[in-house]
């Protein structure tokens, strides 16, 4: 048992250590600046259209450009002045419990929404529309 607690320890001691200069370089590298955008230059949107393919606004010295990136790199889709585009709108900042009481199902306040909760599973069963699990009124007849 002796050398099994042996190897425990250095495995341990092994993966502080490597925690630790992971810590150090990220921290540096935070300080120095880097991977911060420099200069004229600002990412404005980005829709992702797949696990790999993805369209990017960027905004170069009073031009937006369209850039798609995929496998094949990054291709120049077509430019947009600035002066065209729509005024971003700045979303909310939500809190943890915001995210957690709308997962939930449930309103800011306290209540319920319509659909979910504790009132009910989803759809109306009067109205013959589908239930949460899959099935529907007509399926359970069969």
């Amino acid at each position: 048992m002796g050398s099994y607690a042996g190897y425990i320890v250095q495995t341990i001691v092994t993966l502080l250590a490597v925690c630790a200069l992971a810590f150090v370089v990220l921290y540096g590298a935070r300080r120095l600046g880097i991977g911060r955008p420099r200069g004229p230059i600002e990412l404005v949107g980005l829709l992702p259209l797949d696990a790999r393919r993805a369209i990017y606004l960027v905004k170069v010295a009073g031009q937006v450009i369209v850039v798609g990136a995929s496998e094949a790199g990054l291709t120049k889709l077509g430019e947009i002045p600035a002066s065209n585009m729509p005024p971003e709108e700045k979303p909310e900042p939500t809190g943890f419990s915001d995210v957690l009481a709308r997962v939930l199902g449930r309103e800011a306040n306290g209540s319920t929404s319509v659909n979910g909760g504790s009132g009910g599973l989803g759809g109306s069963e009067k109205s013959g529309s589908a239930s949460v699990n899959g099935g529907s009124e007509k399926d359970g007849d069969a």
